[in-house]
């Protein structure tokens, strides 16, 4: 874990807890909120998939 990250996750894991009312016995629960909302944030987003284009339907042949 580089010492950017887990300054940042120590930073928000300390708003967490300050948020929730300071309760004893929940700071994993709060890191562990920390470190998926900074991952989150660091991660590429997905690119949704291309519209898939329909194919030409050939013309039928009148007679």
């Amino acid at each position: 874990m580089t010492d950017d990250r887990q300054e940042r996750i120590r930073r928000r894991a300390h708003e967490i807890w300050e948020q929730a009312g300071r309760p004893e016995g929940a700071h994993m629960e709060h890191w562990d909120q920390a470190a998926a909302e900074i991952d989150a944030e660091v991660k590429p987003k997905s690119k949704a998939a291309p519209k898939k284009t329909a194919a030409a339907k050939p013309k039928s042949a009148k007679t």
